[in-house]
Order: structure tokens, then sequence, then C-alpha cells
């Protein structure tokens, strides 16, 4: 999976930072509990955004390998991950970070989520995390994926999942065909079957509770205003192109959405935390 850039990513993660749910992350830590040192396998890690989001959160000995198949973006990762620490010593494929008192030890390594999930996860690891992945995965590769995961035992973190709640002002006769378009467009395959969308949270939760996993779930959701101005309008462009490229509604409807949007006073963007811990 590829077609996100540095950019975009840098773009949104300040935002996505401040909408993580705290109820799904504190499950998390309770889980954690006294545990002196921590494994994390962070699937499609982009630019290493939920390390940094995450990091603070865990104890002080953590081990983070980051996994994608986009090698642009792992160099990225790598770049902006020694930017943020406080000293940094760099190896061929790992960094070992220094940050607010943690010792933070980052492999790379690219993989092919989409057939090698299972060899990624038989790497020792403690807990499965990722952020605003599942929604552009199919529904059967989620199944596979979870029973996969629980032959394992593993746990699964994972952060802002689109559900499909869109709502913006001021209100524009053409949201509803817009949103209906863009989910058409979500649905596309993008290299792991037809994407679940808006129903990947429903497929996760189904899934690890068929294998006897306790859920817990919790918005966190996107809540933009004029703060936002470079998101939203970014944010817009993105949501009228694909549209467009739905052939659900047309370039001229498109384009005078996108007229209104840009300057939107406010946008919810909807998505859901979950955290999924064996019995």
């Amino acid at each position: 999976m590829s077609g996100f850039s540095a950019e975009w990513l840098a773009l949104r993660e300040p935002v996505d930072h401040r909408s993580v749910s705290a109820i799904v992350r504190d499950a998390v830590c309770e889980w954690v509990g006294a545990r002196q040192q921590v494994s994390m396998i962070d699937l499609g890690c982009g630019s290493g955004s939920n390390l940094r989001g995450l990091a603070p959160y865990l104890p002080s000995a953590q081990h983070w390998r980051l996994v994608d198949w986009d090698k642009a973006l792992l160099d990225h990762a790598r770049m902006a991950i020694f930017e943020w620490a406080d000293s940094a010593e760099s190896a061929v494929n790992n960094l070992a970070v220094r940050k607010a008192g943690k010792q933070i030890d980052v492999a790379f390594e690219q993989a092919d989520l989409m057939r090698d999930y299972a060899r990624v996860l038989d790497k020792p690891a403690d807990l499965v995390t990722a952020a605003a992945f599942f929604d552009l995965v199919s529904a059967q590769w989620i199944a596979d994926f979870c029973t996969a995961l629980a032959q394992r035992r593993l746990p699964l973190y994972t952060v802002l999942t689109y559900n499909g709640e869109e709502e913006w002002t001021p209100v524009h006769a053409g949201d509803a065909a817009m949103l209906a378009a863009f989910h058409a467009h979500q649905q596309n395959d993008k290299s792991f079957g037809p994407a679940a969308g808006p129903g990947a949270i429903a497929a996760l939760c189904n899934a690890l509770e068929a294998h006897d996993y306790t859920v817990v779930t919790d918005v966190s959701s996107w809540r933009l205003d004029r703060a936002d101005a470079g998101l939203i309008a970014e944010l817009a462009a993105g949501s009228a192109q694909a549209a467009i490229e739905s052939g659900q509604v047309s370039e001229s409807a498109a384009a005078e959405w996108l007229t209104a949007r840009r300057d939107a006073d406010t946008c919810r963007i909807g998505h859901v935390d979950l955290f999924a811990s064996p019995s």
C-alpha cells in the first residue's frame, strides 16, 4: 500500500495526536501495567506518527518495529524520528533514540502486508498497533489477519479508523451525494482487496470477538475549525477528487462543492480507536 505523501502525513499528525481516544489509550496502559519494557509492531507505519504519539505513554524501555511497503515513507520515518528525538544513534536498519527519559529502539522493515503479515507477526512482540490503516484493507484480509493475531495471542491497538461519519458547516446541498461518492471510491481495491472503508471497525470487532478477545472502542473524530484551515482545504480537495474518480458525481458538482468546502467553518471526520486483548 502506498500513495500517501509525507507532506499529507505531516499535516494531519497534530490533529491525529489530539484526536486519539484517552479511554482506549488508558486501556492499553492498564494492559501494559508495571512492565518495564514493551515491544511493538506498527503496521503501515507511514512517517512514524504512531510511535511519536504513543511512546510518551509507554514504559521507559521500548522496542518498535515499523513496517511499511513504501520505502520512501520508511526513509522519511527514520528522518522524522531522528529529528524528534532528544538524541539518536543510527545503524543500518535501526535507530537508538532517547526522548523525554525513554530509551526507544526502532527497527525499520519493508514488507508486503497483503501477503507477509504472518511473517511480520512471527517476530517477537508484545503489542501490534496501527493508525488509519484498517479502513484501507478488505474485510476478508481483516478476518484472516485477526485469525493470525489470535493464533499468536497478540493484542491489537489501532487508532483513527474511519467510520464513515462526516459533518461540515455550513451545510451544503451536495454533502450527501459527495459523501456517498467518496465512500464508493474508498472501497476500491488498495492492493488488499475491496477496502472495508467505514465497515472496518465492525469487521475488526466481529473477527476479534469471535476469537474471544476483549474489545474496547471509543470515538476519535477529527474536529477541525478555522485554525485547521490548511488541513480542511487539503481534505476537501482530496475528497472532491475521489468523488470525481468514483464516477458518481460530475466534475462541475464536485468543483462547486470544493469551492464551498475548502473554506468550511468546521469539519468533523469520524474515526474510532480500538484495543483488543486475548482472554
